[in-house]
């Protein structure tokens, strides 16, 4: 969560500044834990503070810690510390992609209560899709023991470019039927229709780009610029720049595999020449088919380079020099600190292909300083991105007074 210190200009209830909102965002971030270093941080009366926390203490979202060290050389009490309190809600995380999909229920925190991954294709359409979502999410929510009244959220990964103020898909090459469709009013009914709950938010977004927050929210806090690049049925790329998603004026950016790199095969966004026409995991796949090895996606491909198979590696070698010739441009113009290759092709081979381009292509200075790893979270990333997207949104300071004044409190 990117902080905002010593911010003084939002107002709470009651008046005045620095409302509840910013000291539940100073406590979570761990920037002001105590009732002294919040009035420190936002020049606030004691009382004033302790009006504010109220208000968090009563809507169940900060507990009391252990005490603190003292801080007086006098000695004293301990201060309490404050903590944000997770276990009073979760939010419920999809990441779909063209044939499978993975869904969880998760803590407040990123943490996986419970999960079930399975065949979900995109292709059979929006309505059937989402609303088998809607049945795994009520069973997840039994298998987590947790009770659907308790979900504050839903957080959507989905295979294409999103508009994130409606939250639709916009000409998405690898999902018929989708463009433009309201998926969060559909998968907020589904939730209500198989779990009796009232409706709950709905936050959608590109694949590649939640998985790239999950990432660096879990392994590379400090990396002010972050770039994962997704291999697998297309390709994708996911940018974090100072904690927050880029996504382009209208969701587009990262879309890196419709760069024309001057091949002749058909992509499915009915060009040719794209990127992912040629390197993607499909691609790969289709190549491999062609010369007599079984392979008709790239979940195929995953599996056989897993083996060692020499002709799969070497095809995806070949592909990883393709992605990193591009990416050559990618890293000059972001000059990232970690790039990160995640998807099916996602392996030694491949990873050894980008960087062989990578580093010849690029200009030194862009590339001293960079890391070039393969994912951590794996398969999770995206679940652990939704997840993160919806608390985010949800504990803003300024959602966090109309939730609480919704809430009475």
């Amino acid at each position: 969560m990117t902080g905002r210190p010593g911010r003084t200009s939002r107002t709470g209830r009651g008046g005045g500044q620095a409302s509840a909102g910013e000291l539940l965002e100073l406590v979570r971030s761990g920037r002001a834990v105590t009732r002294g270093a919040l009035q420190q941080s936002t020049g606030l009366s004691r009382a004033t503070v302790g009006h504010r926390l109220d208000r968090l203490f009563r809507a169940g979202w900060l507990r009391e810690g252990a005490g603190g060290p003292v801080d007086s050389p006098l000695g004293g009490r301990p201060s309490i510390t404050l903590e944000f309190d997770d276990s009073h809600a979760v939010v419920l995380a999809a990441d779909l992609e063209t044939r499978h999909a993975r869904a969880a229920v998760l803590s407040l925190t990123g943490e996986i209560l419970a999960e079930h991954s399975g065949t979900l294709v995109i292709q059979h359409g929006p309505d059937a899709v989402l609303g088998e979502l809607g049945r795994w999410f009520a069973e997840l929510l039994e298998k987590a023991g947790r009770r659907a009244a308790e979900v504050c959220g839903v957080g959507l990964a989905v295979p294409g470019p999103v508009d994130t103020e409606t939250g639709r898909v916009v000409q998405p090459p690898i999902m018929p039927g989708w463009d433009g469709y309201d998926i969060r009013g559909r998968m907020a009914r589904a939730f209500t229709e198989h779990t009796g709950a009232p409706p709950v938010p709905v936050l959608v977004d590109n694949d590649a780009n939640l998985m790239a927050y999950g990432e660096q929210r879990t392994g590379h806090p400090d990396c002010s610029a972050f770039v994962l690049v997704k291999v697998s049925t297309g390709i994708g790329a996911g940018v974090v720049v100072d904690g927050s998603i880029y996504r382009g004026i209208d969701g587009g950016a990262g879309d890196i595999g419709h760069i024309r790199v001057g091949a002749e095969a058909q992509c499915r966004c009915g060009s040719y020449g794209c990127l992912a026409a040629v390197a993607s995991g499909g691609a790969v796949a289709r190549k491999l088919a062609e010369s007599g090895v079984p392979a008709a996606s790239g979940s195929d491909v995953r599996d056989l380079l897993a083996s060692g198979h020499p002709e799969a590696a070497a095809v995806a070698r070949e592909a990883g020099r393709m992605v990193g010739d591009v990416l050559a441009t990618v890293v000059t113009l972001l000059n990232p600190g970690v790039l990160m290759i995640a998807g099916d092709l996602a392996g030694t081979p491949f990873l050894t292909g980008v960087r062989e381009l990578l580093y010849q292509r690029a200009l030194p200075r862009s590339t001293a300083h960079l890391d070039v790893v393969t994912s951590r979270l794996g398969e999770r990333a995206g679940l652990i991105g939704a997840g993160a997207l919806v608390v985010e949104h949800l504990y803003a300071p300024e959602r966090v007074e109309e939730r609480l004044l919704a809430l009475g409190v």
